[in-house]
């Protein structure tokens, strides 16, 4: 679960890790009350869960009362495009208001879980204020990476590393040491998939603050975290993901247009690795379950159509629990309720397989039967292309 930039800024406040002072608003009136306390320049900027909000307009400094409300006025309410958001963009609807910093030096650090390795690993470049990926893509020697075994933790030596690596003054260095084992203890903590400064920045006054903040907690520990649960911004959910919630499916929403519905998270992983394999690309992941009612997968059918993107739909079942039959059912329910529009096609195996196909066959709707998964994948393929 992503939190907003305001939000982990005050965990970092209570690790210790120094932010600029500042406020939240939802209106043009409330940023120029924060702005009068904190006193000109500040910074005005979009809390919405995605990076690049500067390139797309939603980071404006105000030098002026003048400044602070033309720029409340122009953020809030935009439709902020990024990298991050995807064309559709996210509307923005509350804005952070911080003093405005001297800037001498900006660095890049972040925290992330390294699944090849085991551990946890330090992530920094020199090259603060920037795409991590373009400096790893143009200049790789300038990132720095420690890794730290998660058992031991975090030493003396992980956090030398990275400090010669940033090329540090050395009456930086015993503020930096805390501050790096002050944001490793928080990542620990709060069970994180990622924590990420960029910039971490020095000021005119030799400090080191970290000028912007993002974490990203892992949802399977957020019964561990009723704070971070509160934070929660249901503006922020992508509305298909929000809907399916609802229905205890599990989906991701994806770039693609195929559609995808199947029984069992390994096989749905499986299933989009196909299907990429046959030239096209998987819309969602979408996990039903091996469990699933007729009117699971009437839901989970659904939100699959309802993504304009989606060009045509796999479904790739293993009965079991869910019986095929059962899966056909819901199947010609759901595309005669939403009146389908792409083709279906369909792979199934297992219980009461052929009263499924048989079901399929019979309904006279869209729906194509596929002798095995390789099948499908390039029928589906054929469909979309």
């Amino acid at each position: 679960m992503k939190i907003h930039e305001y939000q982990a800024k005050e965990l970092f406040r209570k690790y210790k890790v120094p932010t600029p002072a500042g406020g939240v608003s939802e209106s043009v009136g409330g940023v120029e009350e924060i702005a009068a306390k904190l006193g000109l320049p500040v910074a005005v900027k979009a809390q919405i869960h995605a990076g690049g909000r500067g390139k797309g307009g939603g980071v404006k400094l105000a030098r002026t009362d003048g400044d602070v409300s033309a720029a409340a006025d122009t953020i809030l309410g935009m439709t902020l495009i990024t990298k991050q958001t995807g064309p559709e963009g996210r509307v923005v609807k509350k804005v952070l208001v911080e003093k405005g910093v001297g800037i001498q030096k900006e660095l890049y650090l972040s925290i992330i879980p390294d699944r090849e390795t085991a551990c946890i690993t330090i992530v920094a470049s020199r090259d603060g204020g920037m795409d991590i990926e373009e400096v790893a893509e143009r200049s790789p020697e300038r990132i720095i990476k420690v890794a730290v075994n998660p058992v031991t933790g975090i030493q003396g030596y992980h956090l030398r590393r990275v400090m010669f690596g940033l090329e540090l003054e050395k009456p930086l260095m015993k503020e930096f040491s805390a501050i790096l084992k002050n944001l490793y203890t928080l990542f620990v903590d709060y069970d994180c998939s990622m924590v990420e400064i960029n910039p971490l920045i020095v000021t005119d006054d030799n400090m080191i603050v970290a000028l912007d903040a993002k974490m990203d907690i892992d949802s399977n520990a957020l019964y561990r975290h009723p704070d971070i649960l509160e934070m929660h911004d249901p503006n922020e959910d992508d509305p298909i993901e929000a809907e399916a919630a609802k229905y205890n499916l599990n989906y991701i929403n994806l770039d693609g247009n195929v559609g995808n519905m199947v029984n069992g998270a390994g096989l749905a992983m499986a299933t989009m690795d196909i299907i990429k394999q046959a030239g096209a690309e998987p819309a969602n992941f979408l996990d039903v379950g091996g469990g699933a009612s007729a009117e699971m997968v009437e839901n989970g059918f659904r939100l699959i159509l309802s993504d304009p993107k989606v060009k045509g739909i796999l479904i790739n079942i293993f009965g079991g629990i869910l019986r095929c039959d059962v899966l056909a059912q819901g199947v010609v329910r759901a595309a005669e309720k939403v009146k389908l529009s792409v083709p279906v096609v369909v792979r199934m195996e297992g219980t009461n397989v052929e009263e499924g196909r048989r079901i399929l066959a019979e309904s006279g709707l869209k729906l194509i039967n596929a002798n095995d998964l390789a099948d499908a994948a390039e029928k589906v393929a054929g469909i979309v292309a």
